[in-house]
């Protein structure tokens, strides 16, 4: 079943509280930048249940004559309920910024301790938001992501509500990414290493990918890229305090 695009007179997302609380962030099985496993408290957030569609998307476009991203036209991307493809990290802030204005709000991207938080539902160190089965496991797996991302919602969202969380799309987080940043993390609200350490500078992402052979992450999987690219596989989704 889908989740609504927006609610509050289409501007502001569905969001779903994330409780404050301890973790335990990163896997010893994954990759390397993924160690070591390190205890994190997250304070209490907001993030919406979905990532951010094409339709809340052209909202932005149309206030704010922005540029629209590639594929905007795309068949295999345009959908108004598809997830918005191929922003930058900039765009996403844009966007962010200019709800925030709207909305009388502050939205903003998750940083990625909250993202893992988050994806992780309440499950502790499994290894995706329903817990250790593979993907494969999931229903449809097979027939799913063959040409782009699919509509936000169609399947069971996680522990805490929370739809397409680790597939369809890489979402940007706030942090510069540095692979050896969590022998340094600091143990509350981790905003991310103040540069990257990465040349060219890379900003970090969370989640799988429709174009991916595996279609979803581990919830503990990173991934970077430079801030200004724009792939085919790639939006956000957005958090408030």
């Amino acid at each position: 079943m889908l989740v609504p695009a927006a609610s509050d007179a289409g501007i502001n997302p569905t969001l779903v509280s994330i409780p404050a609380g301890w973790f335990l962030m990163g896997s010893d099985s994954g990759q390397e930048c993924e160690r070591p496993v390190h205890r994190v408290w997250t304070e209490e957030f907001s993030l919406a249940v979905a990532q951010v569609t094409n339709a809340e998307y052209a909202r932005f476009l149309t206030a704010t004559g922005a540029l629209s991203p590639p594929f905007w036209t795309d068949a295999n991307f345009c959908d108004p309920e598809q997830p918005v493809v191929a922003v930058s990290w900039h765009d996403s802030v844009r966007y962010c910024e200019w709800l925030s204005a709207q909305a009388g709000k502050t939205f903003r991207l998750p940083t990625e301790a909250e993202w893992e938080r988050a994806a992780r539902g309440g499950l502790e160190q499994r290894q995706f938001p329903w817990g250790d089965e593979p993907p494969q496991s999931l229903p449809d797996y097979a027939k799913r992501w063959q040409t782009g991302p699919e509509r936000v919602g169609r399947y069971a969202p996680n522990g805490f509500g929370l739809y397409d969380i680790g597939d369809n799309v890489h979402e940007w987080c706030s942090d510069w990414y540095d692979p050896n940043y969590y022998a340094a993390s600091a143990e509350r609200n981790p905003p991310g290493p103040e540069k990257s350490a990465m040349k060219p500078p890379r900003k970090s992402s969370r989640g799988g990918s429709w174009r991916h052979h595996i279609k979803v992450a581990r919830c503990a999987a990173r991934s970077s890229i430079p801030p200004e690219f724009q792939y085919a596989d790639y939006g956000f989704r957005v958090a408030c305090d």
